[in-house]
């Protein structure tokens, strides 16, 4: 993989030269010590991924990943050596279309290789996604919904520029929405708890992480919050859930989209929006398969628009629509 490093400090470059180092299939192109060296850099090489710090002189990573995204779009991983303190930034990077973060590899403490190991981890996955390795698709079919009360749920997943999406999508819904809602974003289980807060206060809605044997209820908004998948039971409960381990992403929007359409016993959407990759898409049409509705995210307001693009390539979905008239639309549907 063609890698970029867009970092003002030379330690720190040094520390993310020999952690790639480690694989020798991945090479530096080039190295910018600011934002705006970094989005001049790319409209002449665009690598495959760019490691992005927040902090810099002259133009920070933030505004670097909304240029970058918006003229010359690759993959972008933040690296950052206090993530916790940066965590507005993060989710606003984010938004612009970053597809993860991660700290900064340490030099000099400890076994080199067991430090670069999160990199790198991170490197794979990003490569899985932006490659062309294909799909998997199961043969299994869904179990028919039994009767009874006709519970309501909001199932929505997504990833590179999903926080800011799902910040507009949430605010447009009311406290009192009579459908529980479970978020699927792409993000490492250190960020989670502070995306659910961050959301929160950017939506006005209470939204939470899920908790391992929760029930979904009406006027809940909950969160997947940790690196394992999070998928429906039999029972209507939530778990999370390793396997299956030869699903790349974690936690995988197919995984739980496949669970809602086996097993949630009552009406329901799928909603797909902005990311990078295919995740999510077969999932959502699993879910149209039993008869739910499904809506994937147009182009136009997608800040990357790749598993919007993959459900729409196997109709998965029902209704493309933009950003903004998704919420209006599910209100539509589960009106009181």
């Amino acid at each position: 993989m063609r890698i970029a490093i867009v970092n003002d400090m030379p330690m720190a470059v040094e520390a993310l030269r020999r952690a790639i180092a480690f694989e020798p299939a991945h090479e530096v192109v080039w190295v910018a010590a600011n934002g705006r060296e970094a989005v001049e850099r790319c409209q002449t090489v665009t690598p495959d991924l760019i490691l992005m710090d927040l902090i810099m002189p002259v133009m920070d990573g933030v505004e670097a990943t909304r240029q970058i995204m918006a003229n010359t779009p690759c993959a972008i991983v933040i690296v950052t050596v206090d993530r916790q303190q940066n965590v507005h930034r993060v989710f606003e990077a984010m938004g612009h279309g970053a597809l993860d973060v991660v700290d900064t590899p340490t030099l000099g403490v400890g076994d080199a290789r067991e430090a670069a190991a999160p990199l790198l981890r991170k490197i794979f996955n990003i490569g899985w996604l932006v490659g062309q390795r294909s799909p998997m698709v199961r043969s299994e079919l869904p179990l028919p919904r039994s009767g009874g009360v006709r519970q309501k749920l909001v199932a929505i997943g997504s990833s590179a520029g999903g926080p800011a999406a799902l910040e507009i999508l949430l605010k447009g819904l009311p406290r009192d929405y009579p459908a529980a809602i479970v978020l699927v974003q792409h993000v490492d289980q250190v960020f989670a708890a502070g995306m659910a807060d961050w959301l929160s206060s950017a939506s006005g809605l209470p939204v939470r992480l899920a908790r391992d044997g929760e029930t979904p209820l009406a006027g809940t908004v909950l969160l997947a919050g940790t690196n394992h998948h999070i998928r429906l039971l039999k029972n209507g409960t939530l778990t999370y859930t390793a396997e299956p381990v030869d699903e790349i992403y974690r936690p995988s929007i197919d995984v739980f989209f496949r669970s809602v359409a086996q097993f949630w016993n009552g009406d329901a959407v799928g909603v797909l929006l902005t990311g990078m990759g295919r995740d999510g898409a077969q999932g959502l049409k699993s879910m149209r398969q039993r008869g739910y509705l499904t809506i994937a995210q147009d182009q136009l307001s997608s800040a990357v628009y790749g598993m919007p693009k993959a459900a729409a390539a196997i109709d998965a979905a029902v209704e493309i629509r933009p950003l903004e008239r998704i919420a209006p639309r599910l209100m539509d549907v589960f009106s009181r």
